[in-house]
């Protein structure tokens, strides 16, 4: 079971345990800190005004203080600039990633849960060998073959994040294609391009709400992966994984070069799936 079915069916089992709560203090800080990381990532000259490429060697290695919250690295950047403009990076990587590999999964899903026995077993043995395969390994096999770079770690965390979603998405069409309301579609004469158009596919949207809030945050921690191993964005540049990797040199001298890009990954990805299990238990008690 890959990371998204788990994340899934946790949400779904924390959907099936009781009524809709009031707005929680889990979820309430996971709403503040995503219009945060919405504001930086739009807008961050809002938040830190100064240029995060800028260097000042006599400010090297400067730890937190009133001047540097977080600190600077070895050229003697502000950290908290870096990691408030790494934040465009890292959110629009985690975005495109998950929208390719949402995109490649609908169509993968759609083929299996439509188009009967024969595409059906076809898809689903392409998914069990690609699911032989640990995400992350898939995508590093990607790059292998077509090359380091930051569109190159985007295209292979979606490919790798494809099949969860395909699996996924599959399993809520047969669902869905066994309803009362797509049996009175048959009846009536409709088409199966026209069932699955306008009943199949606009009942299962629903659910990929969830699944991509969910994969945000999962993409935007592989994609770090990637740039931490120097297969992604590379230093100078402020995104959050090249940062960690940046500052692993110095971590027992100058701890905070890695601890607040790292704190920022793991901030991020929890809030996209807390904001992702709310979403689903809400929509489920709607």
């Amino acid at each position: 079971m890959s990371d998204l079915e788990v994340q899934a069916e946790l949400a779904t089992q924390a959907a099936r345990s009781g009524q809709p709560r009031r707005l929680g203090l889990a979820e309430a800080t996971a709403g503040l800190l995503a219009v945060f990381l919405l504001v930086a990532a739009v807008t961050p000259q809002l938040l830190a005004l100064g240029d995060p490429l800028g260097i000042d060697p006599l400010s090297a290695f400067m730890p937190p203080t009133g001047a540097h919250v977080f600190g600077t690295d070895e050229s003697g950047r502000d950290i908290f600039t870096r990691v408030v403009h790494g934040t465009q990076y890292s959110l629009v990587i985690g975005a495109a990633a998950t929208a390719i590999g949402l995109g490649l999964g609908i169509v993968l899903g759609t083929l299996a849960g439509m188009l009967g026995r024969v595409v059906d077993f076809t898809v689903n043995r392409f998914l069990e060998v690609l699911f032989a395969f640990p995400g992350l390994l898939l995508a590093l096999l990607f790059i292998v073959i077509f090359g380091p770079g930051v569109a190159t770690a985007t295209i292979a965390v979606g490919l790798s994040t494809a099949p969860g979603y395909a699996r996924i998405i599959r399993a809520q069409l047969i669902t869905v294609r066994s309803a009362a309301f797509v049996e009175a579609a048959t009846v009536l004469g409709r088409t199966r391009w026209q069932i699955l158009l306008r009943h199949i596919l606009p009942n299962t949207l629903a659910p990929l709400l969830v699944l991509a809030t969910l994969g945000i945050g999962q993409a935007i921690v592989w994609a770090a992966t990637l740039s931490y191993l120097g297969l992604g964005a590379e230093p100078p540049t402020a995104e959050w994984g090249a940062m960690l990797s940046a500052g692993r040199t110095y971590i027992t001298s100058a701890w905070w070069m890695s601890f607040f890009p790292g704190l920022f990954i793991v901030l991020t990805a929890v809030t996209a799936t807390v904001l992702g299990r709310s979403i689903d238990r809400r929509m489920r008690h709607a």
